[in-house]
């Protein structure tokens, strides 16, 4: 490793150290409004829904709709499973699986 490449190593820790570290040090005394740790329930599934759908329906930047996109094949089989069981892993694994089985289908 050249040392350059420590410099930007070090400079990337303290970036995020500085960035999360004042929060984290006043968590505890600081009290959040109800509304608003009502509201930060709602980041999880809305940052993996920002990052899941345009990998399920974008194809060479084209919107991909149909029963030819296995990614969305696969999705619609792992909602389906993931509403009807409530299991992550049955979830994955069946996804996965018709996915991979379209895929090589199509």
């Amino acid at each position: 490793m050249t040392i350059s490449e420590v410099q930007l190593i070090t400079g990337m820790v303290l970036v995020t150290f500085l960035m999360r570290y004042p929060l984290l040090a006043v968590s505890g005394r600081v009290q959040l409004p109800p509304r608003l740790l009502q509201a930060l329930n709602y980041v999880p599934p809305a940052v993996l829904t920002a990052i899941v759908v345009p990998i399920v329906l974008v194809e060479n930047d084209q919107l991909w709709l149909g029963w030819g996109n296995p990614r969305l094949v696969g999705a619609i089989a792992a909602v389906a499973v993931g509403l009807w069981r409530q299991q992550l892993g049955l979830t994955i694994v069946v996804g996965m699986g018709v996915f991979l089985l379209w895929q090589a289908l199509g």
